[in-house]
Order: structure tokens, then sequence, then C-alpha cells
């Protein structure tokens, strides 16, 4: 089994997870015309599409 000679630092570990990010939701432009955010009903229609 490979075993690590030293321990990892906290700088290297770090730098491995910068990945990890959270993305912001974006509204995307609806049909008619109208910004709505992604997974979420038009607000001036009602309508819901994926």
């Amino acid at each position: 089994m490979a075993v690590p000679k030293r321990k990892t630092t906290h700088s290297r570990s770090a730098k491995r997870r910068t990945h990890y990010k959270i993305t912001l939701k974006r509204p995307v432009k609806d049909q008619d015309g109208t910004w709505k955010m992604s997974h979420f009903a038009n607000p001036t229609t009602g309508e819901y599409k994926a």
C-alpha cells in the first residue's frame, strides 16, 4: 500500500481544492423575450419550461 512520506501541506491541499467553486445562477431569455431564472416558472406568463 502506498503511504506518503511526508504530511501534505495546507497550501498543497488547498491548491487541489481550487476547482470546487460555487457557480452563480444566471438568468436566461425565454421564448417571449423576458428574462427568467433557469428552472423557474416565467413570472409574466406562469409557464414552466426547463
